[in-house]
C-alpha cells in the first residue's frame, strides 16, 4: 500500500501521462522512460525543466512556458487534440468559469441550484486551499514533469482543489437538478463524472499535480458533498431566513481569511481563498436580502418541472442576461479593486503599484474580501434588478 502512495505521489507517472499525451520537453521527443531524460538536468525550487534564457528563438514546433527566475522551459506538443481539451478543462478550474458559469446559472435556470452549488463551492475550496498549506507537499518536480502553468507554482500540491472545485460543482450542480428536472439520470451522472474527470486529468497534463493530488481531492469533495448533502435544504433554509445570516455571512469568512495558515513565503492561496470567501459571503448577503424584500425563494412550480423547450426567444434572453450580467460584475470588480486599493495605499502609505505590500496581511485581506464581495452582492441583487429594469426578467 505504501509503495503505491509513494507511486503515486512522484513525479514519473505524471511526466508518463504527459509522453502519452504528446506532450514532450524539447529535444527529447522519443517515448523512452522520462525519468532517463531527466538526470542531468537542473532544477529550480522543485520547477525547472530544459530551461532557457528568455527570448532565445524557438525552433519550428516548440512551444514554450514561463518559468521562475526568469527562464523558459520549451515543450513540443504532437497532438494538438489532447493539448487544447486540456487547456480548455483546466480552465474550468479558474477565475474565469467561476465567474461566469455560477451567475449564468443563477440569472438563467434556478436560485435554489445556485445557491446550493455556491455553498458547497465555498466550503469545499476553503477546506481545501487550507489543506495544502497544512500538508505542504510539493508539487511534481521538473524535470521530468513540463509544467506549463507558474502561477500557482509557488502552491503547495496537496490536494487538488482543481479537483476538488470540479467535482464539487459538477455533482452538485447534478444532485440538485435530478429531482427538480425531468431528465435522465445518467445522462446527468455521466455528465458530471467526465467533467470533473477532464478537469483532474488536465492537472496531469499540465504537469501541476501528481496523481494522488488528483485522487485526493476528487475523493475529499465526494466526501464533503456526501456529509453536507443530508443538511444543505436546513442550510438553504436558515441562509434565506434567519435574521443573523447577513452578520454571520460577513464575518466569518473575514476570520477565516485573517486567520489563514502562515506560511515562510508568500503563497496565492490565502489571496485565492479570501476572493471565493468573498464572492460567497457577498452572494449570500445577496440570497437572504433578495428573499426578505423582493422575490421569494420558493414558490411551488419550481420544483419537478422539465426543461421546456429551447426557443429563439429564450436564448436570446438568455444570452442578454448574461451579457449584461458580466459586464455589470466585470465593471464591479475593476471600480472596487481601484476604490479599495487606493483606500488602502492612503491608510498603509504604500504606491497602488506596489506589489510586495499588496501581499501583507492587512491589505491583501480587505482588498480581495470588499472587492470579490461586492461582486458577488452585485450578481445576486443588483444584476437581477438591473434585468427587471431592461425587461428580461
Amino acid at each position: 500500500m505504501f509503495r503505491l502512495l509513494g507511486t503515486l505521489r512522484s513525479s514519473q507517472p505524471v511526466a508518463r501521462f504527459q509522453r502519452c499525451c504528446g506532450l514532450f520537453p524539447a529535444g527529447e521527443e522519443s517515448s523512452g522512460d522520462p525519468a532517463e531524460g531527466a538526470r542531468d538536468r537542473r532544477t529550480c525550487n522543485g520547477a525547472g525543466a530544459l530551461r532557457y534564457p528568455a527570448g532565445t528563438g524557438l525552433p519550428n514546433g516548440v512551444r514554450s512556458g514561463r518559468g521562475p527566475q526568469n527562464y523558459t522551459q520549451k515543450y513540443i506538443v504532437k497532438n494538438y487534440f489532447y493539448y487544447y481539451l486540456f487547456k480548455f478543462s483546466a480552465a474550468l478550474g479558474e477565475e474565469i468559469f467561476y465567474i461566469t458559469f455560477l451567475p449564468f446559472i443563477y440569472w438563467n435556470i434556478d436560485h435554489s441550484v445556485s445557491r446550493r452549488m455556491i455553498i458547497i463551492w465555498s466550503i469545499v475550496m476553503y477546506i481545501g486551499q487550507v489543506s495544502k498549506d497544512i500538508l505542504k507537499w510539493p508539487r511534481p518536480l521538473s524535470p521530468p514533469v513540463i509544467k506549463l502553468e507558474m502561477r500557482t507554482e509557488a502552491e503547495y500540491g496537496m490536494p487538488s482543489t482543481h479537483a476538488m472545485a470540479a467535482t464539487a460543482i459538477s455533482f452538485s450542480f447534478f444532485i440538485a437538478t435530478m429531482n427538480q428536472y425531468k431528465y435522465p439520470f445518467e445522462l446527468g451522472l455521466v455528465a458530471a463524472f467526465v467533467v470533473s474527470t477532464l478537469v483532474c486529468l488536465s492537472r496531469l497534463y499540465m504537469g501541476m499535480h501528481t496523481v494522488l493530488d488528483v485522487i485526493g481531492g476528487a475523493l475529499i469533495s465526494a466526501v464533503l458533498l456526501m456529509l453536507l448533502y443530508p443538511v444543505w435544504d436546513m442550510m438553504d433554509h436558515l441562509l434565506l431566513t434567519s435574521p443573523f445570516c447577513p452578520l454571520l455571512s460577513i464575518v466569518v469568512p473575514l476570520v477565516l481569511c485573517y486567520n489563514y495558515p502562515k506560511l515562510d513565503y508568500y503563497s496565492p492561496t490565502r489571496g485565492d481563498t479570501t476572493t471565493i470567501l468573498g464572492a460567497g459571503a457577498g452572494a449570500t448577503v445577496g440570497f437572504w436580502l433578495n428573499n426578505q424584500y423582493a422575490m421569494p425563494a420558493y414558490t411551488s412550480e419550481n420544483f419537478q418541472l422539465g426543461f421546456p423547450l429551447i426557443t429563439s426567444k429564450m436564448v436570446v434572453v438568455a444570452l442578454a442576461r448574461f451579457f449584461v450580467g458580466i459586464f455589470v460584475i466585470l465593471l464591479t470588480r475593476q471600480l472596487m479593486k481601484s476604490v479599495v486599493l487606493g483606500m488602502l495605499g492612503y491608510r498603509y502609505k504604500f504606491p497602488i503599484g506596489d506589489l510586495e505590500a499588496r501581499r501583507r496581511l492587512e491589505v491583501e485581506v480587505p482588498y480581495k474580501f470588499i472587492t470579490y464581495s461586492t461582486v458577488g452582492f452585485s450578481a445576486t441583487v443588483l444584476v437581477p434588478q438591473l434585468h427587471g429594469l431592461l425587461g428580461l426578467m
